[in-house]
């Protein structure tokens, strides 16, 4: 099946063969295991001194590495494996209880080296990018996912300088409401694995979700944290048994 082609607004190259039908840059990618479709959209920094250098690596078949798309400071995109395709993206983790999260998922690599902010030209690109897959593949917005949420101890991307906030504005993803409220802090763990989280330690659990949710926070986890994860384990609680969302 055919690449789906990127929303419009958003600056896209590809290598067109005559049929006009996109073909991926990358070599690293397979068929998605068990039939399973798109579920979520992992969102990833890339860490590397440049877009150039990102792309390169994600195209290399020696590093067996791969996203479905690249988006550089400018906005640029590169589409690089068939949303279609099982790239190889996510590695180790889980959401919602589920594993094989690179046959779940569509991943998106953002130019970042991992401590700078996210551009304004890179974000608009991404929320138009974001739009797209939510519609062609009917998500919610509580699909749309940073690596750290589903490895936590093990990635930290998107990172605490991304704006999740931001996206949640425009339904491209979630936001606890409304903020202030407090809860047990001893219920912290069982609330961000009802929202999706995997099982881990508190304090790994911890980290991952204020790097998403309230990375100014410093300290053991406390009530306000509670309060966040209680705020969307209501309104998104998981069900194991249906699809993610």
């Amino acid at each position: 099946m055919a690449m789906a082609l990127p929303a419009a607004g958003i600056r896209a190259r590809s290598v067109q063969p005559s049929s006009n039908a996109p073909v991926p840059l990358s070599p690293n990618f397979g068929e998605r295991r068990g039939g399973l479709v798109p579920e979520l959209v992992v969102i990833h920094y890339t860490a590397m001194e440049s877009c150039a250098a990102a792309a390169a690596r994600l195209c290399d078949p020696r590093h067996e590495v791969s996203a479905h798309y690249l988006l550089d400071y400018d906005g640029t995109l590169l589409a690089l494996v068939p949303e279609t395709a099982r790239a190889w993206h996510a590695g180790a983790g889980s959401w919602c209880g589920r594993d094989d999260i690179n046959s779940r998922s569509i991943g998106i690599e953002l130019a970042n080296d991992g401590a700078e902010p996210f551009p304004e030209p890179q974000m608009r690109a991404l929320e138009t990018l974001l739009a797209g897959i939510l519609a062609r593949w009917n998500l919610p917005p509580e699909a749309v996912i940073g690596h750290s949420d589903m490895a936590p101890g093990r990635k930290t991307d998107p990172g605490a300088r991304f704006d999740w906030r931001r996206l949640a504005r425009t339904g491209l993803a979630v936001w606890p409401e409304p903020l202030g409220q407090t809860a047990p802090a001893e219920s912290f763990a069982a609330f961000v694995q009802r929202f999706g989280y995997p099982a881990a330690p508190t304090e790994t659990l911890l980290a991952a979700f204020r790097l998403r949710f309230r990375p100014w926070a410093k300290g053991s986890v406390d009530g306000l944290d509670a309060g966040l994860a209680q705020s969307l384990m209501l309104r998104f609680a998981i069900d194991q048994d249906g699809p993610v969302g």
